[in-house]
């Protein structure tokens, strides 16, 4: 009774004392949601007018001020927690509890197809904002993805600089690309998919390591990446970036929303790239970079409904004309024999929508359509190709107690249709591929305490090739500790056959495509054990996120560069392919205004058939990325950042004098960004600080045809463009300006 008496008397000495001396006052603590301790370190503004309020060591702190306010707020900061602002309550005394785990709180839905907290999913999934891809801009979504660990932009193309996205050294096919959750990039158009996003439309990428086909079925067995787009209601006014290479490339993103009523808000963007500059830096008579003109239109809609259930509608248009080969090749020359070249041309658009139903029961409606057109020459060989993808999907999410329950339903058309014999019958006439893809899955996550939870999940797809496909999955996820998340899963996946993508046109542009055998589903066995904590000190933070993987694929296709030079055979393997590793993800931040982002990966991708082990092209062993950002100022900013690859096995011709395996190499960017008021911010650069540029790119370039093979030529090789690892783009400065209202 003394003690709280005692109390009293010192709290209200202190009232009558700050009431002496200010008209107005506040007081309190901040303390550790979770843990409930004091946090000292922390940062407390009172907004609007941006004075600071003291703390002291014992997380307390307190202002006073004799002039009346209103609408007054208390920002709070602190490194390792969630920032919060919160209403001032003035002549009284406030407790403010900071949420940890900043770097974990993020909402995802790529694991669950569900919005949960990153730290909250049973699937690990790693996040990426668009402020990350700021720190070296690139004019192509595609390049920028050089930056997350584990991920390998692949240059299939030297000549006409097609590519795809390798997870885990796993080829581009195995990898499904997401936008706003729909499958809208894949199989033809999955080079394109991501070098024609505006990125004034990103706002995040979310990645999933591993088999998903569970949820989302066939091309996810490799990995995913999900392009969030943002939110119409959240966006800016008008956003705009212009940049321009010493290459004398041009890049410009612009983007700017429009309301319509009450109910309508639309966000539109327009990205374009310029480059018409033949370069050839080593002198082998080709260009160094593919000629690009590029151009994107995109929006995105939302209307406002009652009960705030959702509604919106997204289009894109994509347009590209490309060509790369000798440097005084021109459209002229298209199809001939006397100067090679590579031509694409592209056309594309694509629908994306949801629509929430007006039930009482969270019912939505998912629905995507895609056309992609392709007229090109490889060479003297034509290639022609028009595709045709539908998605629609209808689930029912629901919470019961402890489980998150999840059901639904999808259908996937594929219409395709080329010049090559993916679409000849045995009678040699032309075949159009009609496939209907139906499914069916349901997943449980339930929460078994506030320490467990445990997913379910199982899909059944049918192909009317090859009937029933299941794909089940479990994950566990195991928290002793708020700092502390294990997570653990087995899974299946399945890829139905579709060797005829874009990419096999670019690789292919000097040899023949041959098929020995009718090809079967690929299926996959994977499992993975995650670990992520954080250490908060009193000025520093520190995230470490470690994965372990094993991925085991049958029926795989294998394409054999080895047998014949002059041709591609495709084939399912007689054996088994394994893609197994680890990875380590590391951020550190500190009161000191530096920031470090760091990873590294361990592959071992082979396959194996009748007891002979062979590691798989473009997988290397060990890769790795790192991004320091410097910031002396609000307003100036530096950084650094690189991206690094171990030996990795490339396609040679028989007594190729050209090494089996790729060096080391390692691309670095500088850049420094400078902000202005009113939302400016100007930057520029470096790229590729070590000038690295492989060597020996083709053999027998001034004979592209082969129309002297046999003279002086011993070892009989032939012209050859499938020997790629790395850009011919050497040492480079950029220059831009951003601005945002």
């Amino acid at each position: 009774m003394k003690m709280i008496l005692i109390l009293l008397f010192i709290s209200g000495t202190i009232s009558a004392r700050a009431s002496d001396s200010f008209n107005l006052w506040i007081m309190g603590k901040v303390t550790d949601a979770e843990q409930g301790n004091t946090l000292p370190d922390a940062s407390l503004t009172l907004l609007p007018s941006h004075q600071p309020i003291s703390i002291n060591q014992d997380g307390e702190y307190k202002l006073g001020i004799k002039d009346s306010v209103s609408n007054n707020q208390i920002l709070v900061q602190h490194l390792g927690y969630q920032t919060d602002t919160l209403p001032s309550q003035w002549n009284s005394f406030q407790t403010i509890s900071l949420n940890p785990n900043q770097q974990l709180d993020e909402v995802v839905i790529t694991g669950t197809l569900r919005p949960v907290s990153r730290k909250e999913s049973p699937i690990p999934v790693e996040v990426y904002q668009s402020s990350y891809f700021k720190t070296n801009p690139s004019p192509s979504l595609l390049e920028s993805t050089s930056m997350i660990n584990g991920i390998r932009p692949q240059i299939n193309c030297n000549v006409c600089n097609t590519g795809d996205i390798h997870i885990n050294g796993m080829e581009g096919p195995y990898t499904l690309v997401l936008i706003d959750g729909m499958p809208i990039v894949s199989a033809l158009s999955s080079v394109y998919g991501l070098s024609s996003i505006p990125n004034s439309m990103v706002q995040q990428l979310e990645v999933v390591k591993g088999p998903a086909a569970a949820l989302y079925g066939s091309e996810a067995m490799g990995g995913i990446i999900n392009v969030i787009t943002k939110n119409p209601e959240q966006a800016p006014a008008f956003s705009a970036e212009i940049m321009g290479s010493t290459w004398k490339e041009f890049s410009t993103d612009l983007a700017w929303k429009t309301t319509i009523g009450k109910k309508l808000q639309s966000l539109w963007a327009v990205h374009g790239y310029y480059f018409d500059q033949p370069v050839d830096h080593n002198e082998d008579g080709f260009t160094d970079m593919a000629i690009q003109h590029r151009i994107s239109l995109f929006s995105k809609t939302n209307w406002a409904r009652q009960q705030n259930r959702l509604a919106s509608l997204g289009m894109r248009y994509v347009y590209e004309d490309r060509w790369g080969g000798q440097t005084n090749w021109t459209k002229d020359w298209m199809g001939s024999d006397s100067l090679y070249g590579e031509y694409v041309q592209t056309k594309r658009w694509e629908l994306i929508g949801q629509y929430q139903l007006p039930l009482s029961e969270n019912v939505l409606f998912q629905y995507s359509a895609n056309q992609h057109q392709q007229n090109s020459w490889y060479g003297t060989t034509p290639f022609r190709a028009n595709q045709l993808v539908t998605f629609a999907q209808l689930y029912w999410d629901k919470q019961v107690t402890r489980h998150e329950l999840l059901a639904g339903a999808s259908f996937r058309y594929t219409f395709y249709d080329d010049n090559t014999v993916a679409t000849v019958s045995p009678t040699g006439e032309n075949a159009t591929q009609h496939t209907p893809l139906p499914g069916l899955f349901f997943q449980d996550n339930w929460k078994l305490n506030s320490k467990h939870h445990l997913l379910l999940g199982y899909r059944l797809d049918y192909d009317r090739h090859h009937g029933f496909i299941q794909s089940p999955r479990i994950a566990y996820k195991w928290m002793p500790h708020s700092n502390h998340t294990f997570r653990g899963s087995l899974g299946s996946g399945f890829r139905v056959v579709n060797v005829f993508t874009e990419d096999h046109a670019a690789l292919t542009g000097s040899r023949t495509v041959q098929i020995s055998e009718a090809l079967h589903p690929e299926r996959s066995y994977n499992s993975n054990l995650n670990y992520t904590t954080q250490f908060v000190g009193n000025n520093s933070f520190l995230n470490l996120d470690i994965i372990l993987f094993y991925n085991h694929f049958t029926n795989k296709i294998i394409a054999n560069y080895d047998q014949d030079p002059n041709a591609i055979i495709y084939a399912n393997l007689n054996g088994y392919s394994v893609s197994r590793g680890g990875s380590i993800n590391l951020r550190w931040q500190s009161t000191f205004p530096l920031e470090i982002m760091a990873g590294m990966s361990y592959m071992d991708v082979f396959q194996k058939e009748h007891s002979q082990k062979t590691q798989q092209l473009f997988a290397p062993k060990w890769s790795g990325n790192f991004s320091i950002q410097y910031t002396p100022t609000h307003q100036l900013t530096v950084d650094l950042n690189a991206q690094w690859n171990g030996p990795m096995r490339l396609p040679i011709q028989p007594n190729d004098y050209r090494p089996e395996y790729a060096p080391w190499h390692c691309i670095a960017n500088l850049q420094i960004r400078k902000k202005w008021l009113s939302g400016w911010e100007v930057f520029c650069g470096i790229k590729n600080l070590l000038n690295f540029v492989p060597q020996n790119i083709y053999l027998r370039a001034w004979d592209p045809f082969d129309k002297y093979i046999d003279q002086n030529n011993p070892e009989q090789f032939t012209f050859d463009t499938s020997y790629s690892y790395a850009s011919q783009q050497g040492i480079r400065g950029y220059a831009g300006v951003r601005f945002q209202l």
